[in-house]
């Protein structure tokens, strides 16, 4: 049975003074430093060698972690990068990305990341924004995109390589081996380099610029000092939801916020990580990794929860009904927990009885050992996190902007609410001002926007509150509820005002075979969607309905896949005040992708995008 929790608990426990913030490191560097010299011979990190007859877990202890970026931080001092100066990082998430990033913050450089997904004209900016001197490059697509724009990129006067498959090296062109024993060479005659660099580091020092998806105009470059990445960890270990025993492991694109702060934990509390960016192997690696916990953008879950709910749909009999029993058993487990209630006697034999027979088998699924999973980027839909809770997998909802370094929010272990985002972490404010939207201050949130004062002075007050564009309340426990952007809220024609992405978030828990939804309405006399579904759900619908072998375009238009979707959107209404109700909708005859720039890579909707390139559907909504 699951502890009861304490929902006694109260922020008042998490003062400054007696947590680790009273010890925050002056940088990143500092605190890698720290670690090794504390936990040398521990596992920081694990990462897969991928071969023939499949994948190899390798392990990296903490020692040997540095040995690798002294040398690349060596290798960068020996290349005549300078302290503050920029250094991009153009990759997936893999180790290679950790490392070059330990290698700049402990160099006295900082890192610009880019997704390798974004396309040559938004790179050639960025890095001429940034005036970046070094680029680490995944493989050959990497480096091609940037030969193209080389003569836009005057600053950038190394490439380093990771993958070196169909690369030509030259002298722009070098590989992430040559970059390491230059380094170590470089060492062999300045052996304090490195330690030099890291002692002159001042917390007010460039530690990120992580440019923001740039739906509108050029993308913003948010600059992000050491002092805060240093608080952000030291905050997560004072909440004491993390430890030395944790084992993380880590899939989300490093060059967004999210991604990058699950990179300082560790180096502030000790554990490992298990880090391997392939999406399609999440499941796989779960099992054999065994994490403790994960990081995960709401679709994930989303996906995961359909995925489940829809093979056993298709077992049926028993099997759907033992399903559905064990789910009703721990939600009514999982409300009485998040009232720091205790179950009856025969609700606790009940629960006993489904965890044997269900909850287990769902938590072997995800590697078996997870405590918890964190919940960040977009909203999660309240009745997915409720049934995950039910099954024994905590989900600690947070929130948090490439602005305020990812984390500000976060429901605790031992106190929670879901549909919110939690209470604030320890040294950060928050308040609602008069029209809604939801201001922060404190440590983690951005120096300001890199080149971009008037950006900057937008967003950022005289008295140093960071205006989110996020609508919210405070509850009287302190929880922050966020209920929708502040530019996606829109009014129709009738004068109604209507919260699309809470209904979008909805609509996903109701349906097991959605993967993006779009609601439409602004000015108009009614909402309607447009509706993309999920390739692999519906492909096992589809087998069940004799149009197995039919192409996705066509079983997601045809009559009976519509008549299907047409039953999840009745029930969404149900739900939903008259004038938020969807009238209309059509479902795509292709799903949105990170390529086509629809969602971003951490999977949020690009609305905008999105609803320019299928006006014309839309506009026949109201025709």
């Amino acid at each position: 049975m699951p502890p009861v929790a304490q929902q006694t608990y109260s922020p008042a426990e998490e003062s400054i003074e007696e947590s680790a913030l009273a010890q925050i490191a002056p940088s990143v560097g500092h605190m890698f430093r720290d670690r090794v010299a504390k936990t040398p011979d521990q596992p920081a990190y694990q990462y897969a060698i991928v071969g023939p007859d499949g994948d190899t877990w390798v392990t990296m202890t903490w020692a040997q972690t540095k040995e690798r970026t002294d040398a690349l931080a060596a290798g960068l001092i020996a290349l005549g990068v300078q302290p503050g100066e920029r250094v991009a990082v153009a990759a997936a998430t893999r180790l290679e990305w950790a490392l070059a990033d330990l290698g700049n913050m402990t160099a006295a450089v900082a890192t610009t990341t880019i997704y390798p997904t974004t396309i040559g004209e938004d790179v050639a900016f960025i890095l001429s924004d940034s005036a970046s001197r070094v680029v680490y490059a995944e493989n050959a697509t990497q480096v091609n995109k940037l030969r193209s724009i080389r003569a836009d990129i005057p600053s950038v006067t190394k490439v380093v390589v990771f993958d070196l498959d169909d690369v030509d090296l030259d002298d722009w062109v070098m590989s992430l081996a040559d970059l390491e024993a230059q380094g170590r060479d470089y060492l062999a005659e300045h052996p304090d380099a490195v330690d030099e660099r890291i002692d002159h580091l001042q917390p007010t020092d460039l530690a990120t610029i992580i440019y923001t998806s740039g739906t509108t105009g050029r993308p913003k470059g948010v600059r992000l000092l050491h002092s805060s990445w240093v608080y952000e960890a030291a905050a997560v270990q004072a909440i004491k939801i993390l430890g030395p025993e944790d084992l993380q492991y880590l899939w989300l694109p490093l060059a967004h916020v999210f991604g990058k702060v699950l990179l300082t934990f560790p180096i502030q509390m000790g554990f490992p990580t298990a880090i391997d960016g392939r999406i399609d192997k999440i499941v796989d690696n779960l099992a054999v990794v065994k994490p403790t916990f994960m990081g995960a953008a709401p679709r994930i879950f989303e996906k995961a929860y359909g995925r489940i709910s829809m093979m056993m749909e298709e077992e049926g009999g028993i099997k759907l009904a033992l399903f559905h029993w064990a789910s009703g058993v721990g939600k009514q487990v999982s409300e009485l927990r998040e009232q720091g209630k205790s179950p009856s006697t025969l609700l606790a034999i009940q629960h006993a009885l489904a965890d044997k027979l269900m909850m287990g088998k769902v938590r072997d699924r995800f590697g078996g050992r997870v405590r918890f999973f964190i919940s960040g980027s977009a909203a999660l839909n309240r009745d997915v996190a409720r049934w995950f809770d039910g099954m024994g997998l905590q989900i600690a909802e947070g929130y948090g902007m490439t602005e305020s370094s990812a984390a500000s929010t976060v429901n605790r272990i031992v106190a929670y609410r879901y549909g919110t985002v939690g209470w604030p972490l320890p040294g950060t404010e928050m308040r609602i001002a008069e029209d809604g939207e939801v201001l922060m201050r404190g440590p983690g949130v951005m120096e300001g926007y890199h080149n971009n004062p008037t950006a900057t002075a937008e967003a950022l007050d005289a008295d140093g509150w960071l205006h989110t564009g996020d609508i919210g309340e405070i509850d009287e426990r302190g929880f922050v509820r966020l209920t929708d952007r502040k530019k996606d809220l829109f009014k129709t024609s009738n004068g109604k005002y209507v919260a699309p992405s809470i209904i979008e978030a909805t609509f996903k828990g109701l349906c097991p075979y959605v993967s993006q939804l779009l609601v439409h309405g602004n000015e108009r006399n009614f909402v309607s969607a447009l509706v993309t579904l999920d390739p692999d759900a519906i492909k096992a619908w589809a087998d069940h309905h004799e149009m197995g072998d039919k192409p996705y375009a066509e079983i997601v238009t045809s009559a009976a896949a519509r008549d299907m979707m047409q039953g999840y959107f009745d029930e969404l209404n149900k739900g939903l005040n008259r004038w938020e109700q969807i009238k209309k909708f059509t479902i795509l005859d292709r799903d949105l992708t990170v390529e086509d720039g629809e969602i971003t890579p951490s999977l949020k909707l690009k609305r905008k995008v999105v609803a320019d390139r299928y006006k014309d559907v839309l506009d026949a909504h109201y025709s």
